[in-house]
Order: structure tokens, then C-alpha cells, then sequence
């Protein structure tokens, strides 16, 4: 145990001399939290929307002044009554058509037909448009005729329970931890790894009495030291920027961390061993880590529609559950109930991923 604490200790003061990497260690997950958090939006709004009112009546109006209530859409200027010229033109994402007599029709209860036309190149958007265009003229046909609930019988009362007034930040923020740590401290510790064979000095660790094991041990423990750092900063700088809290028992967190540290570091320990300059594998941990944790790890797509044989790699990505255990922990408050998987599926990654880095770094050690 003293010699993995003494490689601990040298691979600190190592990390430490290197003023430019302790910077770049701490403020690059900064900056990659700020882009992240404010940059990704995933609720379409300020949509461009042009309306054509051949109705011309009060409630006609009264349709699309709750159609821009909503905060959704932005009026859109309707150019010609050519068909569909603000979406050909670029202008408008969606048209709207207000038939003539659509007043009439709709308090008779006749029914009415409203032409709406949406931009489809923009699939997620088009299916956020047109629901809510459906969702704003079911209500709106209910407000003034009470047609709605008297056919249909049952009015469901939907609440968005954990996240009741779907901040983005609360999916986002979370998420971003995840894919943040999963990215850098592998990526510090394969550079220094690399450095170390670049430069010939790995040699004299090789020439000590020092195993295998004891070397991955006391260089895995120095970066979960840095990644702990790191994490702090992220939580801290979450909370300040973005009002993200803990939601419950933060332990499962608190424990969870320094696992799923220790998963991402032996993977950067493993690429570094198999590499041999610093280019690759810096290429390595973007292309392994940053395809994962944006693709494989529900950081921005529900992991339920990942196509086999893809959905069945997503197991073997930490990131995966790292990303739940966060959302749990400053989303949800479940607490050990809701997380004790996680944890147990992060130690037995990280474990399989220590055996492989063990096996290559064996393999580099000189003989006896």
C-alpha cells in the first residue's frame, strides 16, 4: 500500500509541476459545462409561425393570440397567398390557414378545418409543432364550446411530477456532469501515460520493484484525486449558474463519483498502453468517450430507442449510469432505492476495465 500511495504522491507532484495541464485540468470542464449547459436547448421556441385569418372574427383572433401565448411561436409575416410561401421562402417553420366561417362553424359544433402546414426537414421539431398546434386548438375549441369534454367524457389531469416546470437545465446541467468526467481525466492521464513513453521515463518505473497492479493503482488514485476536483467544480459552478441543487440523499452520488472516475481512468489508462504517441491517443479517448457518452449514455436521446446491437453496447458504457445517478441525485431524490444498480454496474465496469488495462501494462514490464 505505500508504494501505490509513493506512485500517487509522484504522479501528483508530476501533475502539479505541469502548470499548463493543472489549467487546462480545471478549466476546460469549466468551459465545456458553460457551452453545454446554456447551448443545448432541447424545447423548440421562437418558432416562426405565419397565419393567414380569412375569418377575420374576434374569435379568430382570440385563436391566434393563444397560439403565440404559449411562447412556442413568433409571428411569421405572411407573404402571398401562394401555397406554402413562407415555408418555400424560408420565413415561416409553419402556416397556419383560418378558413372563412371558422367562427361559425366551431360554436354551431359543425366542426371546422383549419389547413396547417409544418416544415418537416426538422423531424423532432416537426413533431413538437404539430402538437402543440393540436394541443392549443383542443383547448381553445374546449374554452368556447365545451364541445371537447362533453364528447370525450374523461379530462385527464396531467402533472409533470420531479421536474413540474420542465427546466431544461435540470435534464441538461446533470447530464453534462457525466459526459464531462468521463472525458477529461481519462484524457489527462492517457496524455501523462503517453508522455511518460514519449519521453523514455516509463523505463525507470519498468526497472523498479514496482508491479503492475501497484502502478495502475497509484496512478488511478492520483487522477481520481484531479477528477474529484474537477467534479466539485462542476457541482459548485452548477449550482451557482444554473440553480442546480441536490434533490435528495446525495451519498449515492458522493460514492458513486470516485467509481465512475475510476472506471474512465483505467479506460484511459488502457488506450494509453496501447498506444504510442500523444495524438492517437488523445484521438482515442475523444472518439471512444465522446461518442458514448453523447450517444450511448442517454445524455441526449432516450436510451430506448437505440437500435441493437448498439442498445446492447450502451451496457458496457459507465457514463450510462453515471448520467441516471446524477439526474437521481439533483432531479428525482430517490435515493439508495432508486440507485444501489447503478453503483454496483460502475464498480464491475471499472473492475473488467482495470483487468484489461493490468493485462497490457503487464505485458510492457521488463522481465525479471
Amino acid at each position: 500500500m505505500n508504494r501505490v500511495m509513493n506512485q500517487c504522491l509522484k504522479e501528483l507532484e508530476q501533475f502539479r509541476r505541469d502548470r499548463l495541464g493543472v489549467a487546462l485540468a480545471f478549466i476546460l470542464p469549466f468551459a465545456a459545462l458553460l457551452i453545454i449547459g446554456y447551448a443545448i436547448r432541447l424545447e423548440a421556441k421562437n418558432i416562426p409561425l405565419a397565419i393567414q385569418d380569412f375569418d377575420q372574427t374576434s374569435l379568430s383572433r382570440g385563436f391566434i393570440e393563444r397560439l403565440y401565448a404559449t411562447n412556442q411561436f413568433i409571428a411569421a409575416p405572411f407573404h402571398s397567398a401562394s401555397f406554402p410561401d413562407g415555408l418555400d421562402r424560408g420565413t415561416a417553420i409553419a402556416q397556419i390557414t383560418i378558413p372563412l366561417g371558422f367562427a361559425n362553424d366551431a360554436i354551431s359544433g359543425r366542426g371546422t378545418n383549419l389547413q396547417v402546414v409544418v416544415d418537416g426537414s426538422d423531424v423532432v421539431n416537426a413533431r413538437v409543432i404539430k402538437l402543440s398546434i393540436a394541443g392549443v386548438s383542443q383547448s381553445w375549441l374546449q374554452a368556447v364550446t365545451g364541445l371537447e369534454s362533453k364528447a370525450i367524457g374523461v379530462v385527464a389531469q396531467v402533472r409533470l411530477w420531479f421536474n413540474p416546470g420542465r427546466q431544461e437545465s435540470l435534464f441538461i446541467v446533470p447530464g453534462a456532469y457525466g459526459v464531462i468526467l468521463a472525458l477529461f481525466p481519462p484524457l489527462l492521464i492517457a496524455i501523462a501515460l503517453v508522455r511518460e513513453k514519449e519521453q523514455g521515463t516509463i523505463l525507470q518505473l519498468y526497472a523498479t520493484s514496482l508491479g503492475a497492479a501497484e502502478l495502475l493503482l497509484g496512478k488511478t488514485l492520483a487522477y481520481v484525486l484531479v477528477g474529484l476536483g474537477e467534479a466539485i467544480i462542476l457541482i459548485l459552478s452548477g449550482y451557482i449558474l444554473f440553480g442546480v441543487g441536490f434533490a435528495g440523499d446525495p451519498i449515492p452520488l458522493i460514492i458513486g463519483t470516485p467509481i465512475f472516475l475510476m472506471a474512465g481512468v483505467q479506460l484511459g489508462l488502457a488506450i494509453a498502453i496501447f498506444t504510442s504517441t500523444q495524438s492517437a491517443a488523445v484521438q482515442g479517448i475523444g472518439t471512444i468517450k465522446v461518442l458514448t457518452a453523447f450517444l450511448l449514455a442517454g445524455f441526449l436521446f432516450p436510451l430506448n430507442t437505440v437500435p441493437f446491437p448498439f442498445s446492447i453496447v450502451s451496457y458496457a458504457v459507465p457514463a450510462r449510469y453515471y448520467i441516471e445517478l446524477c439526474r437521481d441525485a439533483f432531479v428525482r431524490g430517490s435515493g439508495w432505492a432508486g440507485t444501489w444498480h447503478l453503483l454496483l454496474a460502475m464498480t464491475l465496469l471499472a473492475i473488467a476495465e482495470f483487468g484489461l488495462a493490468w493485462l497490457g501494462m503487464r505485458r510492457m514490464q521488463l522481465s525479471d
